[in-house]
């Protein structure tokens, strides 16, 4: 058995790498949102509680919910500026016919891949159905319905087609793996260059 010493320093370590690899993925988004926001459409982040990720997380100490301390997937969309209005940090995007978003999810550790994994794409048809009051506004179905559905919506990233009692959506994602992203070019040939094509194909 290893003793206190290594046991800490290797604490310290995996904390240490965890929260360089979360900077590193903060400046991957930042730097998709840069680009993007240069584009005709001038897209911008969707911002359901603010400028952040949307995830799945818990504090629970029962030991399903334990695993959802540590953040392992995560998501951000981004929208067309006419599309959508900033009202005190958060954005307010409408659910109409029209509405189509840019999606990007992370995921650095799930059962479903073997290593970090970026899936970016589009979300579009999404509706709210007739007899749903809520929700109200794009930014609650990502971050209140598909990340608790995440295992259904994206069985299939190529066909996405999802439904529950509130809402419908389809989509188109392609998938790169995470560290094979290390540079602008890069991002912009494998992920933004895709992911518009999609977006203005639908």
């Amino acid at each position: 058995m290893n003793d206190k010493g290594e046991i800490v320093e290797q604490t310290n370590l995996a904390f240490d790498f965890i929260h360089k690899l979360y900077l590193e993925v903060s400046y991957l988004i930042k730097e998709i949102e840069g680009i993007l926001y240069e584009e005709n459409e001038k897209f911008i982040i969707g911002r359901p509680s603010g400028y952040g990720i949307s995830a799945r997380s818990s504090t629970g100490l029962e030991a399903n919910n334990v695993k959802l301390w540590l953040l392992r997937k995560f998501a951000v969309f981004f929208v067309s500026e006419e599309n959508t209005k900033l009202e005190r940090g958060q954005t307010i995007t409408q659910i109409d016919e029209n509405l189509k978003v840019l999606y990007f999810r992370i995921l650095l550790s799930d059962n479903s891949i073997t290593e970090p994994t970026v899936y970016a794409g589009v979300l579009y048809n999404i509706e709210r159905k007739p007899q749903s009051k809520w929700p109200n506004k794009a930014e609650q179905i990502v971050s209140n319905i598909i990340e608790y559905n995440d295992n259904k919506i994206f069985q299939n990233i190529k066909k996405i087609n999802y439904e529950n009692a509130y809402i419908r959506l389809q989509g188109e994602l392609i998938e790169n793996k995470l560290f094979e992203i290390n540079d602008s070019e890069t991002i912009l040939e494998r992920i933004i260059k895709p992911s518009l094509k999609l977006y203005r194909k639908y």
